[in-house]
């Protein structure tokens, strides 16, 4: 076929012609094995991080290119995201509007065939997937920039959902017009965190331009459409779903800002191998409480990955404890680790242990 166009291009719609009937081969025995588990738990989690972490990775592994590894991820992501839709709506509720950072991060883990709830509040996204109206949702917890999200940590006092999984998210920031021209901008809307984090890019390169804060990038970007003068900062997302085009790409200060989501499910998930666990307690108030706490971690070779301390709101000086540690708590060590530091506290209550991101 050397030098012949038309024939390279027979064989590509050949080939895509047999990826769509392998798409439907494999989407019948997806069908199958939902009918499965619906016969053996009828309100089991369709979607299965463990299996699909070991798809991609024998995918991954066996991959001779010349198509890209890293592009297998999304690849599949979209593919089994379409094949849950086919077992039943996947419904995700989230931190809304649309077109947010954590509408992003939901379609990073759940694909485009998902059915999106945006609601108003963290307290909301907890109470749907509560109240059985989602099968999952997703909260911010913290960022590099900012820190953590207090309130996530606040609902995990009261909840009984469980931790699902994580998701990082990279924030990055563009700015957005209807014309797309620097020139014609007039005012500037975004959420007060956005502007906050492109403070030194607006101050060099649009010193004498207003900006003002609005309650959601997303929001920031409607206004556009009524308005040609009006810049949004928001992100690729939101320029994609109100047709906006980009004036400058990626005005954040920090090249390295990033955003970690949690999954919330009213079931864990399967062990993986790579997992996190995740803890909530409250120590005893003496000295050395909190190293007492520690202890246990490090003596069963465990890391602990995060500590933020939070007040408990029973009691003045009391404080809660939210401990990230490397390990599922069906693992010896982590059990153990547990088990010790259980004593020690005035209550321990496990958030979940689920896959850690990769």
């Amino acid at each position: 076929m050397s030098g012949d166009l038309s024939a390279y291009r027979k064989e590509i719609d050949r080939i895509d012609d047999e990826i769509l009937r392998l798409l439907n081969e494999r989407s019948k025995s997806v069908m199958e094995i939902g009918k499965l588990k619906k016969q053996q738990d009828a309100d089991a989690n369709l979607h299965t991080p463990a299996r699909e972490a070991a798809i991609i990775a024998r995918l991954v592994q066996q991959n001779s290119g010349p198509f890209p590894s890293e592009a297998i991820r999304p690849v599949y992501r979209e593919i089994m995201s379409a094949s849950l839709s086919l077992e039943g709506p996947q419904k995700v509720a989230y931190l809304g509007p649309r077109a947010t950072f954590t509408h992003m991060a939901c379609m990073q883990k759940f694909g485009s065939s998902a059915q999106y709830i945006p609601v108003n509040s963290i307290k909301d996204v907890f109470n749907e997937v509560e109240r059985g109206r989602a099968n999952f949702g997703v909260v911010p917890i913290e960022n590099t920039t900012e820190g953590v999200v207090t309130h996530t940590l606040d609902m995990f006092i009261d909840s009984n959902l469980l931790i699902y999984g994580e998701i990082l998210q990279e924030v990055s920031h563009h700015l957005l017009s209807k014309s797309g021209v620097m020139e014609e901008v007039k005012k500037i809307h975004s959420h007060p965190q956005a502007i906050a984090q492109c403070r030194n890019w607006l101050e060099t390169n649009l010193p004498n331009v207003p900006v003002s804060e609005v309650a959601s990038t997303a929001r920031a970007a409607e206004l556009c459409l009524e308005n040609p003068s009006l810049a949004a900062i928001a992100s690729e997302l939101a320029a994609q779903l109100y047709g906006l085009k980009t004036i400058k790409a990626r005005i954040e200060d920090n090249m390295n800002n990033m955003t970690r989501f949690l999954i919330l499910s009213q079931k864990p998930p399967q062990r993986t191998g790579k997992d996190k666990t995740s803890l909530m307690l409250s120590v005893k108030d003496k000295v050395g409480a909190l190293y007492d706490l520690l202890r246990p971690f490090a003596s069963h070779g465990l890391s602990m990955t995060k500590i933020e301390s939070r007040p408990s709101r029973r009691k003045a000086w009391e404080y809660i404890f939210f401990v990230d540690i490397e390990g599922h708590m069906e693992e010896e060590g982590v059990k153990k680790a547990v088990e010790e530091i259980t004593g020690r506290c005035l209550f321990m209550k496990v958030l979940g242990s689920y896959p850690a991101h990769s």
